[in-house]
């Protein structure tokens, strides 16, 4: 294809959502961490839906999704379980992290953490066992765009090129108006990715089999290409142990920007609201994984997986959805790219720079807007530049790492008995067997790296909580009384139970 339509739209898309993202703040003054972290906790229904779905929807479901159904085949539908998931935990937890917010003044993960187990320490140790996940997500996020605007120039715009655009592009609007630029871009993203998403894949259904019917591709696929339909998939490399751990990790995952996002609501009720509407957004996958599956017999000597949709729209779609396309997959990357660099930069200075070097809330405000920019400089763009692996498998090593600090949430959800001492012992062990699994024995015997880890972290952190004193009851009841109010009441009677039979033995009745 030799138009340049493709690639105006493309670069269109960029100057739109630029324009957006600057216009979000409205006249707000962005120097509190309140009004540039959460939005002043503000965000209705539909807009906070928007954002969590646009967000989880990211460029391995345009490109990584699409590039493993081409590779692999069904073992791709990993993501449907983990986005399932995603939704469930987003209606039970983002109530209760919202009234934490609201209530204790938290506007990151980490100082919820902090403040559970009254340790700046472990709130810092948190933050940054958590970016490694978050960056790791930013890079693949950035790596596919990247790619987007080389595929769509013919080259003419290299991948180094690409990253930096797309990063500036960023950096200026989240600078100016922070997580009000998140929800209000993605918000438009997710409408321009679910639209997109349905009209490429059916396009390319009907130019792949001459009707409009998902199971022509699974009908040829089975005939031709049958590894691809099964466990361990095409490559031979997904065994169920593998495939199954990796959904665990994946479940797992409390990752930062989500939770930012959950704070960000106008109420616990409009959360509950937006993630019973979730699964509905999910259905964006199914198209843009049939491409890849159509992908497999159509273009069979591609090179890099990840770009299979691209490429057959180039060689099969017409200019106009090529470039729409090219615009949707970008607002993919966009769209999660941009609160996992927001939410690494907000965390570093409340809950890492501010503990340490004893700053104010108004220092700190200024100087987490300006972390963005080293963030992007010396980690992301240096990473995505030198294209490390898959992207889905950049994803899964980053989930694996993040998963780690699971302990610390099971003691703000589950068990009042968890101590800051066990959180620490859990988080530290379960971060050194990630990383030792990740990069010197790589998932031994099949398992993922970061199931590896979280066997090792749990009962070292229960082993350490029954073994040393637990936090404050009044910490532990004021965050009950919000994370498992029947537990709490439980308790309550429980008490007044004890205290009458006390009663009535003194009176001796």
């Amino acid at each position: 294809m030799t138009s340049s339509l493709p690639l105006t739209i493309t670069l269109g898309y960029v100057l739109v959502v630029m324009a957006v993202g600057l216009h979000a703040r409205r006249g707000r003054r962005m120097d509190s961490l309140e009004e540039w972290g959460v939005a002043g906790r503000s965000m209705g229904p539909v807009t906070l839906y928007l954002l969590i779905a646009a967000g989880s929807v990211s460029a391995y479901t345009f490109m990584g999704a699409p590039g493993w159904a081409y590779a692999k085949g069904v073992p791709v539908f990993y993501v449907v379980v983990y986005l399932a998931y995603l939704a469930l935990v987003a209606w039970y937890c983002g109530p209760r992290v919202w009234a934490f917010g609201e209530r204790f003044g938290h506007v990151t993960q980490a100082s919820a953490i902090a403040d559970r187990y009254q340790s700046p320490f472990l709130g810092g140790l948190s933050a940054l066992v958590m970016s490694v996940g978050s960056l790791a997500y930013a890079v693949l996020q950035t790596v596919g765009s990247a790619y987007i605007l080389t595929v769509m120039s013919g080259g003419a715009i290299p991948v180094w090129l690409g990253v930096i655009g797309v990063l500036s592009c960023i950096a200026l609007y989240l600078f100016v108006s922070g997580q009000r630029a998140i929800g209000r871009t993605n918000a438009f993203q997710g409408v321009l990715m679910f639209v997109v998403a349905w009209a490429v894949g059916l396009w390319a259904v009907h130019s792949a089999t001459g009707g409009w019917r998902f199971a022509a591709v699974f009908d040829r696929v089975r005939d031709e290409h049958a590894a691809w339909l099964s466990l361990p998939g095409a490559g031979g490399d997904m065994s169920f142990r593998f495939w199954t751990t990796s959904v665990i990790v994946s479940m797992l995952s409390f990752m930062p920007p989500v939770w930012t996002q959950w704070m960000s609501a106008a109420s616990a009720a409009t959360i509950r609201r937006s993630a019973t509407w979730l699964p509905g957004y999910y259905l964006v996958i199914l198209p843009m994984v049939m491409v890849g599956f159509i992908g497999i017999y159509t273009l069979p000597e591609l090179a890099r997986s990840d770009t299979v949709v691209l490429e057959y729209a180039m060689q099969h779609l017409p200019a106009l959805l090529v470039g729409l396309l090219g615009a949707g997959t970008l607002a993919a990357s966009m769209s999660s790219c941009e609160p996992f660099i927001h939410s690494v930069a907000l965390s570093y200075g409340k809950d890492v720079i501010q503990p340490l070097c004893g700053l104010s809330d108004a220092t700190t405000a200024q100087l987490t807007r300006w972390l963005i920019v080293p963030l992007m400089a010396l980690i992301v763009a240096p990473l995505a530049i030198a294209e490390p692996g898959s992207l889905v498998m950049i994803l899964l090593v980053g989930l694996g790492f993040a998963t780690q600090v699971l302990p610390a949430f099971i003691g703000m959800f589950l068990w009042p008995r968890a101590s800051r001492a066990g959180v620490i012992a859990g988080i530290v062990v379960g971060f050194v067997v990630t990383t030792a699994f990740t990069t010197l024995w790589k998932h031994p015997l099949g398992i993922h790296a970061g199931f590896w880890g979280l066997m090792a972290n749990l009962p070292i952190f229960v082993a350490v909580s029954l073994a040393t004193r637990p936090v404050e009851a009044a910490v532990t009841e004021r965050f009950f009384r919000i994370a498992a109010p029947h537990w709490y009441r439980r308790r309550g009677e429980q008490a007044i139970r004890a205290h009458n039979t006390r009663e009535s033995a003194a009176r001796g009745d």
